[in-house]
């Protein structure tokens, strides 16, 4: 049974999703420093450079090659520019759920990136790999990433009271954390079959491109589709 995913890039029309690279942590730094990234995430506070590289070049292939989840950056077609990221984790291969993380650097906000990148994803996960099941979870007050939920279709499927902190600017500058709820949301690929509202949002329902990466031995890495 297949315990890792594959190494792989993603494209649609206005996007590229794809491993991390030494080159994305100038970027990555500013965009984790970023107030809602902070609020929102569990992220070291501040974010240091130092964390963006650790992040960059070893810990989030950690995740693939120990089988956790994925960990792809989010980068615009045209400019390459870094604009975000996807997170897959709590990855139960038995099952084929994942549970997704995403967020938007500050400046592309208002684009619909997450959302476009997070249904390339499970677009991947369903029609690739035969996940049966992608998770999302959002803190009570994160209205945006709520929309992003919707948008792609998922159904809330409940609220797990108390179940995560958040962070709170206080007045002189600094940041504390609270309790929150998490609402639960569930997508399964009848979702996606049964959803035509996509065409609203650029990108959507236009071209989806899953590639696997090869080695340095021109044999690709981790393949092993159904």
């Amino acid at each position: 049974m297949t315990t890792t995913f594959p190494d792989v890039t993603i494209s649609t029309d206005r996007l590229v999703l794809r491993p991390f690279e030494e080159e994305d942590v100038t970027a990555l730094a500013e965009m984790m420093n970023d107030e809602q990234v902070i609020a929102w995430t569990s992220a070291p506070h501040p974010y240091t450079r130092a964390d963006a590289h650790d992040w960059a070049t070893r810990r989030s292939q950690a995740e693939r090659t120990e089988g956790r989840g994925i960990v792809l950056a989010v980068t615009e077609f045209l400019t390459h520019r870094l604009v975000g990221a996807v997170h897959l984790r709590n990855t139960d291969w038995r099952t084929r759920t994942t549970e997704v993380g995403y967020l938007t650097a500050p400046w592309a906000r208002g684009e619909g990136y997450a959302s476009e990148s997070v249904l390339a994803v499970a677009q991947w996960l369903f029609d690739d790999l035969h996940f049966e099941r992608l998770e999302l979870r959002t803190a009570a007050d994160n209205a945006a990433s709520q929309q992003v939920a919707q948008k792609i279709g998922c159904i809330s499927e409940g609220v797990l009271r108390n179940a995560c902190i958040v962070r709170t600017p206080t007045a002189d500058g600094t940041w504390t954390e609270t309790r929150s709820d998490l609402i639960v949301w569930g997508l399964v690929p009848e979702d996606l079959d049964d959803n035509g509202g996509y065409d609203e949002y650029p990108g959507y329902g236009e071209r989806y491109e899953f590639r696997e990466r090869a080695d340095v031995s021109g044999h690709t890495v981790g393949a092993d589709r159904k």
